[in-house]
């Protein structure tokens, strides 16, 4: 379990709507600890843990410098002093939710995560190479996206700097399927993209990963066939098959996913498209998918085994949580972090030749540096 570390829970919490603080007092033991905080296979199509109670998966994310100062202030009850050096009270409340966890006295965190393991694992699956160049390389795959995509040199906050953004975004955004509207959502018109810029975006990327584009539809046909035909189809190195009333998907691990009921439909556009039964908005209802969407099951169902896989190498770690892919290690002051980063970023013999890096920090307090 975690170790809940506040000192004054205050009216002011509620006041602003941070139903974290409220969760947190209601889960915290009598030693301190809150437990119970993940469900093992909580993300039904994918196996990834899910968060419970607090919900440690959806933490605000902390952007202020003087984190552990504004910390102080709260757990004093200094709300005078906040008043006085703040401007916005609530902002500075939600920033500091995560700090709220704290290793046992005498001990430290160690928050270690994977770098950028879903950019991999999907370059690695799709055999994009250039994209695995620049992870074997240790570029920024943003600046390299962008480079591929415009023709030209991208350094960041260096020559074409600006291009690096329109990289980031189109990497986060386009990766599984994702067009237009997936740019939009991602926040693209916020960021100073105009409406005109967004389809030539997603035509850049494309164009600059013909390998992902492949593997999408490979996907989506091996699924359809099987579907249709109650076969095994295999694409990609994986097996698909449709028995039992059901449609499994067999992943380098040795793990499956497992899809309910599948049959033929049609989607929105009145094209083919594989249906399922399953949980949405937590209701049980049939489903429908496509190949990228498959992908984006695919890749982070591997990334989720990668993860386990680096927490049974560093079984002999206190690990108290696990965020996507991070994890929270409670340690004596002499664990090396980077000995810990080094053993977290091991490739598991069933996946090899994926290029994998874990960085990580240290701290007293949870925060995302």
């Amino acid at each position: 379990g975690l170790c809940a570390g506040t000192g004054s829970w205050s009216d002011a919490d509620q006041d602003a709507g941070l139903s974290k603080y409220t969760a947190m007092k209601k889960a915290v033991c009598a030693d301190g600890r809150a437990r119970g905080m993940f469900a093992f296979y909580g993300a039904n199509r994918t196996g990834r843990w899910a968060g419970r109670i607090i919900q440690l998966q959806n933490l605000p994310q902390n952007h202020m410098d003087d984190l552990a100062e504004a910390r102080a202030l709260v757990r004093d009850g200094d709300f005078d002093a906040l008043e006085t050096l703040y401007d916005n009270i609530p902002n500075v409340l939600s920033e500091l939710i995560r700090t709220a966890f704290i290793p046992k006295p005498g001990y430290k965190y160690v928050v270690a995560d994977f770098s950028a393991i879903e950019a991999r694992v999907l370059s690695f699956l799709a055999g994009e190479q250039w994209r695995i160049d620049v992870f074997k390389n240790g570029k920024d795959i943003y600046c390299e996206s962008a480079s591929q995509m415009f023709g030209v040199p991208v350094v960041k906050n260096g020559i074409n700097g600006p291009l690096r953004q329109k990289g980031k975004i189109a990497e986060l955004a386009l990766g599984y399927g994702g067009s237009v509207g997936a740019l939009k959502a991602m926040g693209a018109l916020e960021m100073g993209l105009q409406e005109e810029e967004l389809q030539p975006l997603v035509t850049a990327w494309r164009d600059s990963n013909p390998n992902i584009i492949k593997f999408w539809w490979a996907v989506d046909t091996a699924v359809k066939k099987a579907v249709t035909y109650h076969s095994t189809e295999i694409t990609h190195g994986f097996t698909f098959a449709n028995k039992s009333g059901m449609l499994f998907i067999d992943l380098p691990s040795g793990r499956r996913l497992c899809y309910v009921k599948p049959k033929m439909g049609q989607n929105q556009f009145g094209g083919d498209a594989v249906t399922y039964e399953g949980i949405n908005t937590g209701k049980w209802m049939r489903l429908e998918s496509y190949g990228p969407k498959f992908v984006e099951n695919i890749v982070q169902a591997v990334s989720r085994d990668i993860l386990a896989y680096a927490m049974k190498t560093l079984r002999h770690c206190f690990i108290v949580g696990s965020v996507h892919d991070e994890l929270i290690i409670e340690c004596s002051p002499g664990v090396d972090m980077k000995a810990v980063c080094e053993q977290m970023g091991r490739t598991p013999p069933w996946i090899e030749g994926l290029l994998l890096r874990a960085d990580g920090y240290e701290c007293q307090f949870y925060k995302k540096e």
